[in-house]
């Protein structure tokens, strides 16, 4: 890959270079919740029970689809609409223009250094398998953007 490749714009990015631009956080792993008046969306504390959060990556990757028809998929396509993705996400960043920041593997050169600022759901989150999805919201978290 092209040193600093991040830094090109997304829809000229190939298909490992958009898979490798995700960050490890995982909070697109976590339930939301959307209010159907003003379309602002809301994250959980609630985990997709596929995901490793130990890692903070899928259990099944290839199949997530099949084991969670409503998992999220990052399209290049659609980076318009990816305002609801976290302030810290790559991806929206970079739709953004924005640049990466410090603690991103990308830049420090470390796959940890995102649970080590803190900005991974890594310790903190609940599996759906514990939480009726009519409860979701008693985890409604308010410091995601």
């Amino acid at each position: 890959m092209a040193e600093r490749w991040w830094e090109q714009p997304l829809d000229s990015l190939d298909a490992q270079q958009w898979e490798a631009l995700c960050d490890g956080c995982a909070k697109c792993c976590l339930h939301k919740l959307e209010d159907e008046d003003t379309g602002e969306v809301y994250y959980t504390r609630v985990r997709c029970q596929y995901l490793d959060e130990a890692a903070c990556r899928c259990g099944d990757y290839a199949n997530r689809s099949t084991l969670m028809p409503n998992c999220v998929h990052l399209d290049r396509k659609a980076v318009a609409e990816f305002h609801w993705l976290p302030a810290t996400c790559a991806y929206r960043l970079r739709a953004e223009n924005q640049p990466l920041p410090e603690w991103h593997y990308l830049v420090s050169g470390s796959r940890d250094s995102v649970h080590e600022a803190g900005e991974s759901i890594r310790g903190w989150s609940i599996s759906d398998e514990f939480v009726h999805p009519e409860g979701y919201d008693e985890y409604i978290i308010h410091w995601m953007e």
